[in-house]
């Protein structure tokens, strides 16, 4: 059996803008209102939790909250060249189009290409680096989800790091096994 939890879309928004490159070629400026969708599986904690519902989002509204009205820079980047001042980020596409934006509206991030994947994957990272130093250790998978439209999808999903593997999470959690674990006295639910 599996035990997991789910936080979504509702809260978990940002609206920003980037420059994919696909194939070759460097896709116009555009920006999306993103949805963030956060899945963790694993252990019943000691209370019956996965993992608390509040701390999962109080960590990804503040990330979300980063990334919101910003460009999102790729860095590093074949296609999209790119250098910092104090003032401002001069940012050249494909080597033909020129931008320039102040430094407060650009967040460089550590992924090769702005797609809903690797954005995924970036915030999968600063997510389990939250919890992981937050004590959380009953998770076995994080995955995340960032949403540029309605049905259009990105993820990105991993084992947590120092969590039991997913196969203890299915083999432990029979219904007489989650009753022993959330009564703590034997007898199942």
């Amino acid at each position: 059996m599996r035990t997991h939890v789910t936080v979504e879309r509702n809260t978990l928004k940002f609206a920003a803008a980037h420059m994919a490159t696909f194939e070759g070629e460097v896709e116009p400026l555009h920006g999306h209102n993103y949805a963030v969708i956060v899945h963790c599986e694993g252990l019943l904690t000691d209370d019956g939790w996965v993992v608390d519902f509040g701390m999962i989002k109080r960590i990804m509204r503040r990330l979300c909250e980063a990334l919101d009205h910003k460009f999102l820079l790729q860095r590093p980047s074949e296609l999209l060249a790119a250098v910092a001042t104090d003032e401002h980020w001069e940012i050249t596409a494909g080597g033909a189009r020129r931008y320039v934006l102040p430094t407060s509206d650009v967040l460089p991030l550590p992924i090769t290409n702005s797609t809903a994947e690797q954005i995924a994957g970036w915030l999968h990272g600063r997510l389990c680096d939250e919890l992981r130093d937050a004590g959380v250790v009953s998770l076995a998978m994080v995955e995340i989800g960032v949403e540029e439209a309605p049905g259009q999808t990105g993820w990105y999903a991993s084992a947590f790091p120092g969590g039991p593997p997913r196969a203890t999470v299915k083999e432990e959690h029979t219904p007489s096994a989650r009753g022993r674990h959330a009564h703590g006295d034997g007898d199942a639910d």
